[in-house]
């Protein structure tokens, strides 16, 4: 198992991205979904645990099929996919429980990740005191601007070096943002992975961090370029309802029957902890196998929409 805990600053508080997390986990997965592919939303119910209090569990199935290479669809399930459990004890994370992200192929592979979010610059040591951390962990902190993504994934107009929100006045963000930039928090990344499969267990654990550090970029920078469509006045109730909407619409895309979704909001507990984010559905890395990228005869996703309320759901709305 090879464990390293990231730590991602933003120029925002806890209390704004408790409603900033759910909208960009939401619109990105809608993004990255196309017919049979893409993230399925199974479950999206309140939930109450005995010590972190109610929250909300989440089970999602990421679809692969058109990503694994002949040799493999020739000897795995015509539907192939990872599966997602998350619990969101806001401002505390679990992704997810024991073998938390399950892969329907691989059985021995697994990732567990803690999430918690602080009202600072990353200066919190010791933040994750579990029994589950045996030794001394890697810290990497991960700048949101300067810190490079693959190429095929940068837009101009999510680089934080050049945008500015008219909203809120942030950004853009400039060398050193992290010591002058208030507000500011961190959110705070515990990633345990393990592939326990001898003579290849070493190098897909560090391959798979290495898709987990662009990911976690990618969705950190997204959550920031688009903080004025769900800053200004957005409440919990207002974005459960885009989650729902967004998540429906989702699933139609991929082309699957949609269960019922019940996204109602409970309660938030008194913890000091922190929040989640979800794993986009394509990986991140320039170097990944060939069933992890993209068919080269796809076409290249378009920008993101800048508007709050996605065409699809406009449309329906239009026709109800």
């Amino acid at each position: 198992m090879l464990i390293k805990e990231y730590r991602i600053c933003m120029p925002l508080t806890t209390e704004e991205y408790r409603v900033g997390q759910l909208y960009t986990i939401s619109k990105h997965s809608h993004q990255e979904s196309e017919k049979g592919e893409g993230v399925e939303v199974v479950k999206n119910e309140p939930h109450e645990d005995p010590v972190h209090g109610p929250g909300q569990f989440t089970e999602k199935r990421v679809h692969l099929s058109s990503k694994l290479p002949s040799w493999a669809r020739a000897v795995t399930p015509r539907i192939f996919y990872i599966t997602e459990k998350a619990w969101n004890y806001y401002p505390y994370t679990i992704t997810a429980d024991g073998r938390s992200l399950q892969c329907s192929f691989l059985p021995k592979f697994s990732i567990y990740i803690e999430t918690k979010y602080e009202d600072n610059c990353g200066d919190s040591e010791n933040i994750f005191r579990s029994d589950k951390i045996l030794g001394d962990h890697e810290v990497s902190f991960l700048d949101i601007a300067f810190d490079e993504i693959p190429e095929r994934y940068y837009r101009s107009l999510e680089d934080p070096r050049f945008f500015s929100s008219a909203k809120t006045g942030r950004g853009p963000l400039q060398e050193g943002w992290r010591q002058h930039t208030k507000p500011i928090m961190c959110s705070y990344k515990l990633v345990s992975v393990k592939f326990e499969v001898w003579g290849l267990q070493t190098r897909v654990e560090q391959f798979v961090h290495k898709v987990i550090r662009d990911i976690l970029l990618i969705g950190h920078r997204q959550a920031f370029a688009w903080v004025d469509e769900w800053c200004a006045g957005m409440t919990m109730e207002e974005v459960r309802c885009y989650e729902r909407e967004t998540q429906e619409a989702t699933n139609e895309l991929i082309g699957l029957v949609a269960p019922t979704i019940s996204v109602s909001e409970v309660g938030q507990p008194t913890a000091t902890h922190s929040a989640p984010a979800s794993a986009p559905s394509t990986p991140l890395s320039d170097e990944a196998p060939d069933f992890l990228a993209p068919p080269k005869t796809r076409p290249r996703k378009k920008s993101a929409p800048e508007t709050l309320t996605l065409p699809a759901l406009r449309e329906r709305a239009g026709t109800e």
